[in-house]
């Protein structure tokens, strides 16, 4: 019998994804949900053929170059790349694939949980209720603001981008984009595209982000751009933390330029700026947009069907680099 390609599985994963590895491979798990440094990472991928990591595990170009000659392929279990320099993977002869689509509904109902989380006063009265605070009503009391039939700027019209207008549209909101590429019209269902991020921030009463983290995307939303949407404007971020200068965004919200935030992604994560916990009108979440057992459930299979497509000799679905 031909020996099975040994994978190394970096955190503790979904049961019906891990008895499928060890079914099909010579499967390295970590049962105990370990975090691996980059030491324990290389000590860990000695001997396997591939690795299958999540976003947690970053391989820059210097983490790539000392990698084991058996490695052959990673096999991410995320959507995003941005941990894995694929430059230096391809340069190495590394395949590179993730798992897009399978997240996108999981994703959409997190960014609408941000957004009616945030509009609605959510964190402070959940606090209210849990430390005995709530006393009395009044019509003054714990007022938001009503999403339905807002106008909702998208940036990034992507797989995900385009789930969140389906279900804005059950709000009668009014779609708007702004994308690297202007969407055709039965993809666009009647948004209306903007050229340029400054006029999408200008026109949208809740701005939500749905950009990968990019050279061009970094820092997108900063002191600048911020000072281009309206005033009391909701903003949602369920994309990543490195898309925001927090500082800019902290100022905004203290300020009341933006009214509110719902964010699921920071810059530092899971070692976020503590000022986060102080401020009232802010919704937060730990990164779960993903975090249900169907979508993790159908990551992993996703990324076992790369790895089943590279090792029985054919192209992963899914390949990136």
């Amino acid at each position: 019998m031909a020996k099975r390609p040994t994978v190394l599985v970096t955190r503790k994963l979904p049961e019906a994804v891990e008895a499928r590895l060890e079914r099909d491979y010579d499967a390295r798990l970590n049962p105990d949900d370990s975090a691996l440094d980059t030491d324990a990472l290389l000590r860990a991928a000695e001997g396997v053929d591939a690795i299958m990591p999540c976003h947690s595990e970053r391989f820059p170009a210097e983490v790539i170059a000392r990698l084991p000659s058996s490695v052959k392929i990673i096999a991410n279990f995320s959507v995003g790349t941005d941990h894995v320099d694929l430059a230096a993977a391809k340069q190495r002869g590394i395949v590179v694939t993730n798992t897009p689509e399978v997240l996108n509904d999981a994703t959409a109902e997190v960014t609408m949980l941000l957004m009616l989380g945030a509009a609605r006063r959510a964190s402070e009265g959940e606090r209210l209720v849990r430390a005995g605070g709530w006393k009395s009503w009044s019509p003054a009391f714990m007022v938001g603001t009503q999403v339905t039939g807002k106008t909702v700027g998208i940036v990034g019209m992507g797989r995900v981008g385009r789930v969140v207008a389906e279900r804005c549209r059950g709000f009668a909101m009014e779609i708007r984009y702004h994308n690297k590429t202007r969407l055709s019209p039965e993809v666009e269902q009647g948004a209306v595209y903007h050229e340029t991020l400054e006029s999408l921030l200008a026109s949208s009463d809740i701005v939500t982000m749905h950009c990968p983290n990019t050279p061009e995307t970094r820092g997108m939303i900063n002191e600048d751009t911020i000072a281009q949407m309206k005033d009391g404007v909701i903003f949602v971020n369920a994309a990543r933390g490195t898309i925001v200068v927090e500082d800019d965004l902290i100022a905004a919200l203290k300020s009341r330029k933006i009214r509110a935030a719902g964010l699921d992604v920071f810059q530092n994560e899971p070692l976020i700026d503590q000022r986060w916990a102080a401020i009232e009108n802010v919704f937060l979440l730990p990164h779960i947009g993903s975090a249900t057992a169907e979508t993790r459930d159908a990551m992993g299979f996703r990324a076992l069907d790369n790895l089943d497509a590279y090792f029985a000799g054919g192209e992963p679905g899914d390949r990136v680099a």
